[in-house]
């Protein structure tokens, strides 16, 4: 029963899921199993919450490395938690002006949207400039003309970082837009820097892109078909009982 039961609902929620998208008598169905997901979700976070708070708590009392950033979580972590349920310096909503916490958390001016604004949200781009120089180091490592393949690989990326830059203007801006050969349609700007770079992306990344994303589906519908049937039971965990 506790593997049966759970195989269970998830064939059946999932299967109504899908028949949302084809079938019009499913909708309604397929909106109260999304009722119950957001509601699975929200105990989802309660639990998540606590097991970030033992984690955490864990680590300082033990003072293992990097105990400091714990602290700085947990306290990130309670003062988020608490003007968000407070909603604090939120005005109340104008069609409900008695009701002191009628207004969206999320209101501009309040205290949890300015953490959002001006902390989160600088935060988020100062990880992302550092990942630019992560990726850079990398690809300093791995674009090494060892083999023709590889050659050809930092040929082309070498193009496409160039191309985006103004670098691609002052190295090849210049070429004139005569046409190489008479009439052909084919001119000499056709080869600057910047024209290449595009050439590349529109002509060859974005139906490599597509094809990958095609395969990511497919893998995703089997795994999910998979899981539908009973055949992948991972997610009971591995102590259940056979």
């Amino acid at each position: 029963m506790k593997r049966t039961i759970p195989l269970l609902i998830s064939a059946i929620t999932g299967f109504v899921l899908i028949g949302t998208a084809f079938i019009p008598l499913f909708v309604d169905w397929g909106n109260i199993a999304m009722s119950w997901f957001n509601l699975l979700a929200a105990f989802a976070f309660i639990l998540g919450g606590g097991n970030l708070l033992k984690m955490q708590l864990q680590k300082i009392s033990a003072q293992q490395p990097g105990w400091g950033y714990a602290a700085v979580t947990l306290i990130a972590f309670f003062i988020t938690l608490f003007v968000g349920l407070a909603k604090v310096g939120v005005h109340p909503n104008v069609k409900f002006p008695e009701f002191a916490w009628s207004g969206d958390y999320l209101q501009e001016d309040g205290v949890f949207w300015w953490l959002f604004e001006y902390i989160f949200t600088p935060l988020s781009a100062t990880m992302f400039a550092l990942l630019a120089f992560y990726i850079s180091s990398a690809a300093f490592r791995a674009f090494r003309a060892k083999n023709t393949e590889a050659t050809i690989l930092l040929i082309i990326a070498v193009i496409i970082l160039l191309g985006r830059t103004y670098a691609s203007v002052w190295l090849t801006g210049w070429f004139p837009d005569e046409f190489i050969i008479g009439e052909s349609g084919i001119k000499y700007s056709d080869f600057n820097l910047q024209n290449l770079s595009e050439i590349i992306m529109e002509d060859f990344t974005t139906p490599g892109m597509r094809a990958i994303k095609i395969g990511i589906a497919l893998g995703v519908a089997s795994t999910s078909l998979k899981v539908l049937l009973g055949v992948d039971r991972s997610y009971l965990g591995s102590d259940q009982e056979a």
